[in-house]
């Protein structure tokens, strides 16, 4: 029988006062307080973390990995990934209120339509 220890010095981990849960990496904890003013979805008019955004349905998980793993190797610069994920989640969230739009027509096809009248008073 193989027993395999932790990495973990036994006094250390046991000594650590709350701390079940893994410890963040530093570039994990900037994804996470690092804060994105997006106007999509469901985000529109929040401040919404690039972690939140990354963990969002607009991001498929394969980008969400891809991107993770190339900036936590430095490939791309914070900039960069808040670009790409703002770029992606607006593109996502536009695409997905367009469908909605077309399921759901305002007006019946073949049935009347409103028109929209403006008047303006000129002095």
């Amino acid at each position: 029988i193989t027993v395999k220890s932790s990495n973990e010095d036994p006094v250390t981990a046991a000594g650590e006062k709350d701390d079940n849960r893994p410890k963040e990496e530093p570039w994990e904890m900037t994804l996470k307080t690092t804060v994105v003013d997006i106007e999509a979805g469901e985000f529109q008019g929040h401040k919404v973390s690039l972690w939140e955004l990354l963990h969002s349905q607009y991001i498929p998980e394969e980008n969400r990995k891809e991107l993770l793993e190339l900036y936590e190797a430095g490939e791309l610069t914070l900039e960069q990934v808040k670009t790409v994920v703002s770029t992606i989640v607006t593109r996502a969230a536009a695409a997905a209120a367009a469908k909605a739009e077309r399921a759901e027509p305002a007006a019946p096809v073949n049935g009347p339509r409103a028109e929209l009248v403006t008047s303006v008073s000129v002095p």
